[in-house]
C-alpha cells in the first residue's frame, strides 16, 4: 500500500529479492504519528524528530469556527515562529519531505474540548460547509500538505454521525484520491462508533485511526490498563475496537491501530482491579520518555498485551512498551491492518526504547 516508504526497508527488500519472485509484493505497513503544535515550545521542532520511522505526520490541530472557516489553533507557532530555517512548524515539516520522499504531512482538525466544539453546527449547515471545506483546501494549498484528518470527537447521535459522512464526502470532493490523504480519528468504543455509518464512511477514507487507548483513568473508578489490547471477561480492548470496525465494512488496510506514548497514573494504587476516585482531567499524565518512574518496576501482562509500573511517584502507571508495540504490530499484520499510529511522536523515547521504530521494525519484519 505505501511501496518504496523508507529507504532501510528497500535496503533489506533489496537483500532478501532473491527468495521471492519477481511477482512479489513488499508488504509496507503505515507508522503514523502526531505531532501536537504545543510541543515546539518545549524545544522539540521537527528537526529534533527521527522522521525516518513515519510514514503520515498528524499535525494537530486546526479548529473550527462556527461559520466553518478552518484555522490555525496558534498562528505563532504554526505559521510564524522561526523554526529550522523556515516559518512556523507546519512549514518546517513540510520542507522535509525531500529527504522523507514518501513522507506524508497531514492537518488535523479537531480535536478535545474547543478543538471539535462546532463540528456539529457547522456539518449540518449547507453554507458553513461549503465554507469549511473551502477552507480546508485553502490550507493544503497554502502549506503545500498532503491531506487532511477530521478529528471530530465526535458525532454525539446517528444524524451528526450522517453529517459527518457527508462532511468527508464534500471533503474528498475537493481533495480526490490519490493525490491527497483523507483521514479521520475515531474512539474506540461502540458508544461513538455506533453512530457512524462506518462502511460508508470509509468509501471517502484512506486511513481511520481507531484511538485504542483511554480506556481505563481518572474518571473510571478502578485502576486498570489503558491500552490493552486483549480484554480478558469483555471490556474495551483495542481487538474488540478492530473487530467492530471490520464488521461494519471497513476494509481492513485502511485501519490504523492507535499507540499511547503516554502513560496514566492512578495516585496511591499498585496494581489493576483497585478501587479508585480520581479527579479527572489530564492530572497524572507522564510522556512515555518518562517511564518507567524513578524507583518503579515495570511490568507486563502479555495476554492482555499491556503493559505497567509500580511503586514510584506515579503509583500505578499504565502505558506501553516496546514489548507490547511488537504484540500491537504483529497483531496488525496478521489482520492485514493498515498499520499503526501514535499519540505523539515527542513523547516517545530514543534508542531501544522508542516505540516508533519498534513499530516500524516489527511491522516490516518477514
Amino acid at each position: 500500500m505505501l511501496s518504496g516508504l523508507f529507504p532501510h526497508w528497500r535496503r533489506k527488500a533489496a537483500e532478501r529479492s532473491s527468495k521471492f519472485s519477481s511477482s512479489y509484493e513488499i508488504p509496507v505497513y503505515a507508522n503514523a504519528a502526531y505531532y501536537p503544535n504545543w510541543r515546539v515550545y518545549r524545544k522539540q521542532p521537527p528537526s529534533s524528530l527521527r522522521l525516518g520511522f513515519v510514514s503520515h505526520v498528524f499535525y494537530a490541530f486546526a479548529w473550527v469556527k462556527e461559520d466553518g472557516t478552518i484555522y490555525l489553533s496558534d498562528e505563532w507557532a504554526d505559521a510564524q515562529m522561526p523554526i529550522d530555517g523556515t516559518n512556523g512548524c507546519i512549514r518546517a515539516f513540510t520542507q522535509l519531505k525531500p529527504q522523507y520522499s514518501k513522507m506524508k504531512v497531514i492537518l488535523s482538525v479537531g480535536g478535545g474540548g474547543k478543538g471539535s466544539e462546532n463540528f456539529a453546527l457547522v456539518a449540518q449547515s449547507q453554507s458553513r460547509l461549503a465554507t469549511f471545506v473551502r477552507t480546508a483546501r485553502e490550507l493544503v494549498d497554502q502549506f503545500g500538505l498532503d491531506g487532511i484528518d477530521i478529528d471530530w470527537e465526535h458525532p454525539a447521535n446517528p444524524q451528526e454521525g450522517y453529517y459527518y459522512v457527508n462532511m468527508l464526502a464534500r471533503l474528498r470532493e475537493v481533495l480526490p484520491a490519490p493525490r491527497y490523504v483523507l483521514a479521520t480519528c475515531l474512539p474506540a468504543g461502540q458508544w461513538a462508533l455506533r453512530n457512524i455509518d462506518l462502511g460508508k464512511a470509509s468509501q471517502y477514507l484512506d486511513l481511520l485511526n481507531i484511538m485504542a487507548y483511554d480506556f481505563s483513568g481518572p474518571w473510571t473508578n478502578e485502576t486498570g490498563h489503558q491500552a490493552q489490547l486483549y480484554a480478558r471477561g469483555g471490556g474495551h480492548s483495542g481487538q474488540s475496537a478492530v473487530n467492530y470496525v471490520l464488521s461494519q465494512g471497513v476494509e481492513p488496510k485502511k485501519l490504523l491501530l492507535g499507540v499511547p506514548a503516554y502513560g496514566r497514573s492512578f495516585l496511591g494504587s499498585s496494581k489493576t482491579g483497585q478501587s479508585y476516585s480520581g479527579t479527572g482531567g489530564e492530572d497524572g499524565v507522564f510522556d512515555y520518555a518518562d517511564l518507567p518512574r524513578p524507583g518503579a518496576k515495570e511490568h507486563h501482562d502479555d495476554k492482555a498485551g499491556a503493559a505497567y509500573c509500580s511503586g514510584g511517584d506515579g503509583g500505578f502507571v499504565t502505558y506501553d512498551t516496546p514489548r507490547t508495540v511488537q504484540q500491537k504490530a504483529k497483531f496488525a499484520t496478521k489482520l492485514k491492518l493498515g498499520g499503526l499510529f501514535y499519540w505523539h511522536m515527542a513523547a516517545d523515547a530514543r534508542g531501544p526504547r522508542s516505540l516508533l521504530e519498534t513499530g516500524y521494525n516489527t511491522l516490516h519484519e518477514m
